[in-house]
């Protein structure tokens, strides 16, 4: 590495959300990354959206839900977390007392950044007698005017926990709320937000890619927009796309979320063939730009220099914290 003065790299890192500092080309980074979790009691949290190298030095891989209650649990003194804001926001809701890391400040969400906090405050007073369930997928200011956070993988039981009577608005996510709507059969206010990645597949393509692959099986996240989800032979949350790939009896899959989830798919499963649903542009496969931010070299690169940090206001962190805990507990007690 260049001769850097570490303090300075520090406080370089932490104001511009990025790294951009010589790494000595010769360095073995999975190495270094080993050695820093060892002497920093550090613990690698990956989201199934990373990239594979990524993946593959982490020491926990999964899904939103996943992801909060290993954060919920760990005994690490660092937490890093190889995801978008959000997700480490929520670890830090979590884990006051430690010190969680994001390699990249500017790995943010689109679907996060669809619920502007005053815009959605506005909203949810006009339904004073609605009970507020978003979908975790959504900044700290969000989750402060939540009753209950859910995830893709417990949606449908914490809305099947409350009384049918009860008025629900569910946000950000339109896609996965009208999903919910027709699998619960509530009557939910929903707030139009939506995530880019899974907004932009091509029904035609898919629809193509169907014909050439005939006994491919097409498995979509459900915050796809609905004519895709009419497409497919099986939906569900990230971590059950992939348990659904590894144990059912098709060779081929075409594959409607965000493309990380293939390399897991592909480890576990690697005499099947998985096919990333294209989108409705020029691209082959549908990649978020904000996951692909971080890198194996600004993994590194934090962990070395412990920036750049997620700082948050106490009081907004405890009033974030209710509907997270709500989560949590209902999940438990469904054995989820």
């Amino acid at each position: 590495m260049a001769d850097i003065n570490i303090e300075e790299a520090r406080a370089n890192i932490g104001k511009k959300g990025f790294l951009d500092l010589d790494i000595d080309v010769n360095l073995d980074l999975f190495a270094e990354i080993e050695r820093l979790k060892k002497e920093k009691n550090a613990i690698i949290l990956a989201h199934y959206y990373q990239e594979p190298d990524i993946q593959d030095v982490a020491d926990f891989i999964g899904d939103s839900l996943g992801l909060a209650q290993k954060a919920e649990k760990t005994d690490a003194d660092i937490i890093v977390f190889a995801g978008v804001h959000f997700m480490a926001e929520t670890a830090k809701i979590l884990n006051p007392g430690k010190k969680v890391l994001l390699p990249d400040l500017n790995a943010g969400c689109s679907l996060a950044d669809s619920a502007p906090r005053e815009l959605f405050r506005k909203f949810k007073e006009k339904y004073p007698d609605h009970i507020v369930i978003s979908y975790i997928n959504c900044s700290a200011d969000i989750k402060v005017l939540s009753d209950i956070i859910c995830t893709s993988s417990n949606a449908e039981k914490i809305i099947e926990s409350l009384p049918k009577e009860q008025k629900i608005i569910f946000a950000p996510d339109k896609n996965l709320g009208a999903y919910l709507i027709k699998k619960t059969g509530r009557d939910m206010i929903l707030w139009n937000g939506a995530c880019i990645v899974h907004e932009i597949f091509s029904m035609e393509k898919i629809t193509k890619l169907k014909i050439r692959h005939p006994k491919a099986k097409v498995i979509a996240h459900p915050e796809c927009e609905e004519p895709v989800l009419r497409l497919a032979d099986y939906i569900g949350s990230t971590t059950s796309l992939l348990k659904f790939s590894k144990e059912d009896s098709a060779m081929e899959y075409i594959v409607a979320t965000e493309t990380g989830i293939l390399h897991q798919m592909q480890k576990q499963s690697p005499y099947k063939t998985f096919i990333p649903a294209p989108p409705d542009n020029m691209c082959a496969c549908n990649d978020c730009p904000y996951m692909k931010l971080n890198t194996l070299e600004k993994l590194y690169l934090c962990m070395e220099y412990e920036e750049p940090q997620i700082i948050m206001d106490e009081q907004v962190r405890l009033a974030a914290l209710k509907p997270i805990q709500r989560m949590l507990e209902i999940s438990r007690s469904y054995g989820l």
